[in-house]
């Protein structure tokens, strides 16, 4: 299998380890795209010899031009190269790693090129799913999940039609058995410790919110087109496994592997085929599975996510970037854990207000309803700041 990848944001988590999948597969890659990390962007472009090297940050330029001035890559900046690059016609799937609302409109490229799309960006689906998986639906472009929960209801569901509910697992993150009295203390480093996953400090953090998987439940309702009343969190303590989901009889399938990304992300680089990854889930290692229901009374983000999407258009774009802005918040050590925990209350409060309601029909509605719940949530949180 020889194919030529774009991979937008590969310093990333998710795109050190598409790397990785890359490399034992004997893919190619067309482009490459970073923020900020330069000079890991210009290690990678040599090592793949790329086409195309990018840095969104359009003051990283001289830093990337320089660092490969003696090679043929073309070094482009911006957010408008970004996107360029993910509508390259010499690809043959683009890897979507972006993390953040600035990974809509490269998907938006990417489709428009009539590009498969692996996606691991969530704010493309959470914040313009219903905008984005019509425009896929109109130049007949496959997305396929990079999420482990996502990527696993997919494998499980392709090509039946008897699903009557999705079982999303969750770790129930570093703070499973908590109550929200006992959260008044914790510390940002105390919330990146999750127990399972190695993951970016935003992404972590909305572990240990629960957000992560208020965000990963909508997107389960728009991928696979259910109802959000049939999307169900379940805590699964050791994760093996990502995902269940539940047939018209009352049987359940299940998706189980060991905690890593790679899996997800080759398969969605290599589908429909399957090739030796290198991984193999020992049952006796695992030695047990464990469930529980998910407490809603101290972790409220997936019943408040699960509400969003219930009231459908932009307020999932409202969800999504008012989180961002008091995540961002809490990480600059402006918030208190438990004060970040509050305000995702009042985020919620403000969805049901209605200050979000409306059509999620093009772009710009969705980034101005983003920036106007960022705004609100901001102004609301700086009542804490010293």
């Amino acid at each position: 299998m020889n194919k030529r990848i774009t991979l937008l944001g590969s310093t990333g988590s998710i795109g050190t380890q598409t790397l990785n999948t890359v490399r034992r597969c004997g893919f190619s890659v067309e482009a490459l795209t970073a923020n900020t990390s330069v000079r890991l962007l210009a290690e990678q472009a040599r090592e793949f010899q790329v086409e195309t090297a990018v840095a969104a940050d359009e003051s990283r330029y001289a830093e990337l031009k320089l660092l490969l001035h003696d090679t043929p890559v073309r070094v482009l900046a911006g957010h408008e190269a970004v996107c360029e690059a993910a509508a390259s016609p010499d690809s043959d799937i683009v890897c979507n790693a972006v993390v953040g609302m600035v990974g809509i409109r490269p998907t938006e490229a990417a489709i428009r090129a009539g590009k498969p799309v692996a996606l691991a960006n969530k704010e493309t689906i959470v914040s313009a799913g219903e905008y984005i998986l019509s425009l896929a639906k109109q130049y007949n472009v496959k997305i396929l999940p990079v999420d482990s929960e996502h990527s696993a209801f997919f494998q499980c569901m392709e090509g039946r039609h008897d699903v009557t509910r999705l079982l999303l697992t969750a770790s129930g993150g570093p703070f499973f058995g908590c109550s929200r009295e006992q959260l008044v203390s914790v510390t940002p480093e105390q919330a990146l410790r999750h127990p399972n996953w190695s993951m970016g400090a935003k992404i972590t953090t909305d572990s240990a919110t629960m957000m992560n998987k208020g965000l990963e439940l909508i997107e389960a309702v728009r991928l696979f087109d259910v109802k959000p009343e049939n999307v169900e969190v379940v805590v699964h303590r050791e994760s093996i496994v990502h995902a269940m989901v539940e047939l018209t009889d009352g049987s359940v399938l299940a998706y189980l592997s060991e905690p890593s990304m790679e899996l997800p992300i080759q398969y969605a680089l290599t589908y429909p085929e399957r090739t030796p990854s290198g991984s193999r889930l020992s049952l006796f290692d695992v030695g047990h599975l464990s469930f529980y229901p998910l407490d809603n009374d101290t972790f409220t983000a997936p019943e408040i996510s699960r509400k969003a999407v219930q009231r459908g258009g932009l307020c999932t774009a409202a969800l999504n970037g008012g989180n961002e802005a008091i995540v961002a918040l809490f990480l600059d050590r402006k918030l208190r854990f438990s004060q970040l925990m509050g305000l995702i209350d009042e985020l919620g409060a403000y969805i049901e207000s209605g200050a979000a309601d409306g059509p999620a029909d093009t772009l710009k509605r969705i980034l101005d309803t983003d920036a106007s719940a960022r705004a609100y949530m901001q102004e609301r949180a700086a009542r804490f700041f010293a």
